[in-house]
């Protein structure tokens, strides 16, 4: 059964993908309305996630995945823990409004509740995605400003 999924943080990276994912493959490009993109974690180790925010939005690749696909990624996400698998809405560009699965981070890991920012590595592997899948930068600039904003003193 094949499941289409909305990527908006490392799973961007299409080298990362084709390793997690070998037979996933891009349905197409969106945005999720009214969230947030944004890192929570550890200082300097943190993770993508979105929450909901009014006028807010975030780019997504969408990819259709086989069960294998899915699981490889349910495992990559620490999915129950650190990620819940949600349906959301996403605009795509077609105009067209579907429903994909995307993981969204849980607050069941104390190491995990706190906005704080991403290592400079899985930042750039984000960035990565974002140059190949041609989204506008601006996204990812504000969600590392909002989160160094609102991590605060963590953030050095």
């Amino acid at each position: 059964m094949k499941r289409l999924y909305g990527a908006y943080g490392s799973n961007l990276n299409l080298k990362q993908m084709k390793v997690r994912c070998p037979n996933g493959k891009v349905y197409g490009k969106g945005v999720i309305k009214n969230y947030r993109l944004l890192f929570k974690g550890l200082p300097l180790n943190s993770y993508a996630t979105i929450e909901p925010e009014n006028g807010q939005e975030v780019p997504v690749l969408i990819w259709e995945l086989e069960e294998e696909d899915e699981e490889a990624l349910d495992f990559y996400e620490g999915y129950p823990r650190f990620y819940e698998k949600e349906l959301i809405e996403v605009h795509l560009q077609t105009k067209e409004v579907i429903k994909v699965m995307v993981y969204i981070m849980t607050d069941n890991d104390e190491d995990r509740i706190n906005i704080n920012t991403p290592s400079l590595r899985y930042l750039n592997s984000i960035k990565d995605g974002y140059l190949t899948s041609g989204f506008d930068l601006s996204y990812l600039d504000e969600a590392v400003s909002f989160s160094k904003l609102k991590g605060g003193k963590n953030n050095g």
